[in-house]
């Protein structure tokens, strides 16, 4: 038997501020809050994935570890860059089109649909109702 990993099912972040932790990605990113689910505050993320946050006294820094989430297009990319730098005063990470260390010191990556390393999308029914196309 050969195992095959179809995704990922979910992330889990550390927040040292579970109130505000929500706030922020309900803001940013206009996630659902559900009411069930592992952690201290838990959102639907995509058809079948999850955020999961557990509220802790000391978040450790992040190094090189991250996750990343995906919106639509560039307009989206640049309504998160905008209410990141302007409203929350974060400061995007440099040689990177949306990279961040978010409040809570967790590093989150944001890219669209259109990138051409995520062609591996286009079979998901998510992806195909959106009508994006990549062209060369």
């Amino acid at each position: 038997m050969s195992v095959k990993v179809y995704g990922i099912n979910h992330i889990a972040i550390e927040v040292d501020d579970i109130e505000k932790a929500v706030a922020f990605y309900q803001d940013v990113f206009g996630l659902e809050k559900l009411d069930e689910g592992e952690g201290d505050a838990f959102f639907k993320i995509g058809e079948h994935q999850f955020l999961a946050m557990f509220e802790v006294e000391r978040v450790q820094p992040a190094r090189t570890r991250h996750f990343g989430l995906m919106v639509r297009d560039e307009a989206q990319l640049a309504e998160v860059r905008e209410k990141l730098t302007k409203k929350y005063g974060l400061t995007l990470l440099p040689h990177f089109r949306c990279d961040f260390v978010d409040p809570f010191g967790n590093r989150v990556q944001v890219v669209d649909l259109h990138d051409e390393s995520l062609v591996w999308l286009l079979p998901y029914r998510e992806v195909q109702d959106t009508g994006i196309a990549f062209t060369k």
